[in-house]
C-alpha cells in the first residue's frame, strides 16, 4: 500500500483496466517516485488525519464519491471525465466498488480469494487470485501489479491516515469552512516532486472526508483529480452474496496482463 504513484496519483479511467482487450485504454500519468523524508506535518493536520484514520478502520462501511479527473485523448488534449463511485467493504476480505460515468459502468468485486474486474459496456470480465486473502492484499495485486486505477485506495487501507501521508513531506491546516451547514477542516499537503493534496474533513471526532483535490503541478496543464464524498454508513449489513460475482448472460472472460512500467517522463511505456 506504500506506492503513491498507483493510488491517488494516477489519472486514468476504470474502463481501461483490461489493456489487452477492446476496453478503452487510457495512458497512465504518474509522478516520479518521491524521496522519503521526515514529514513536516502540523499538529492540527496530523490530529485530523489520525481521527480520520481511526474512523475509517471500521470493520464495515460504505460510501459514495463523485469524481472528476483528466485524461489525454488521442490528440493529447486534456479532457474531463465524471464518475460516481459506490464502495461497500467488510474487513478484512470483502469489497465491492461500483463505478458509473461518462465511459460506462464498471465494477470491482472481491470475495476474499479472487478479485473480479467487470466492464458492463464491453460485457467482459477478468479475475486475479489474491493469495493474501485480504483487501490490502487485493489492492496490492490489482493496483501494484496490474496498474488498476483505484484512486481512493488510501481510504480503504488498514491504516488510512498513514497511507494518505505516504510520500508527503509537509502538511497544514488552511482554515475551517462550512459545508452544508457543518464545519470542516481544510487541509493542505505536499508530496514531491510536485503533487498538492487538499483534503476537507469534518471538524469532529470522526473527521470523515468530504472533499479531496489532487493537483499535479509537474504535469502538462497541471491536471487534477477531484472527489466529493457522501453517504457514509458504518452500519451497513452487506451479505456475502453481494461480494460474489455472477457473470451476466453472454459475458466473456479475458486475461489481465501486467501494465508496463512507468517511464521517467511519467507516462506508461508503450502508451500512445
Amino acid at each position: 500500500m506504500g506506492d503513491r504513484v498507483v493510488k491517488l496519483r494516477q489519472i486514468a479511467i476504470l474502463g481501461g483496466l483490461l489493456a489487452s482487450t477492446s476496453f478503452v485504454s487510457v495512458p497512465l500519468i504518474a509522478a516520479e517516485p518521491a524521496k522519503q523524508a521526515q514529514p513536516a506535518i502540523s499538529a492540527d493536520a496530523s490530529a485530523a488525519l489520525q481521527r480520520m484514520g481511526q474512523t475509517l478502520r471500521a470493520e464495515q462501511m460504505s460510501f459514495q464519491a463523485r469524481t472528476i479527473r483528466v485524461y489525454a485523448d488521442p490528440n493529447g488534449e486534456p479532457l474531463h471525465i465524471f464518475h460516481t463511485l459506490k464502495v461497500t467493504m467488510h474487513r478484512p476480505n470483502r469489497l465491492l466498488a461500483e463505478v458509473s460515468g461518462d465511459d460506462g459502468s464498471n465494477k470491482l468485486v472481491f470475495d476474499g480469494k479472487t478479485a473480479i474486474i467487470y466492464s458492463a459496456a464491453q460485457n467482459k470480465y477478468a479475475s486475479i487470485a489474491v493469495p493474501e486473502g485480504t483487501i490490502a492484499g487485493m489492492l496490492k495485486e490489482a493496483v501494484g501489479r496490474l496498474g488498476v486505477d483505484f484512486p481512493l485506495a488510501d481510504f480503504l487501507s488498514d491504516e488510512p491516515g498513514k497511507a494518505f501521508l505516504t510520500g508527503v513531506t509537509s502538511g497544514r491546516l488552511v482554515n475551517t469552512v462550512t459545508i452544508d451547514g457543518a464545519p470542516y477542516d481544510h487541509l493542505f499537503f505536499f508530496q514531491p516532486p510536485g503533487i498538492e493534496l487538499e483534503l476537507w474533513v469534518a471538524k469532529n471526532e470522526q473527521s470523515l472526508p468530504r472533499r479531496l483535490i489532487v493537483t499535479y503541478r509537474n504535469l502538462p496543464g497541471q491536471p487534477n483529480f477531484i472527489a466529493e464524498f457522501s453517504d457514509w454508513n458504518f452500519n451497513v449489513q452487506a451479505p456475502d452474496a453481494d461480494f460474489a460475482f455472477q457473470p451476466p448472460a453472454g459475458a466473456t472472460q479475458v486475461e489481465l496482463k501486467p501494465v508496463a512500467a512507468a517511464s521517467p517522463s511519467g507516462k506508461k511505456k508503450g502508451s500512445k
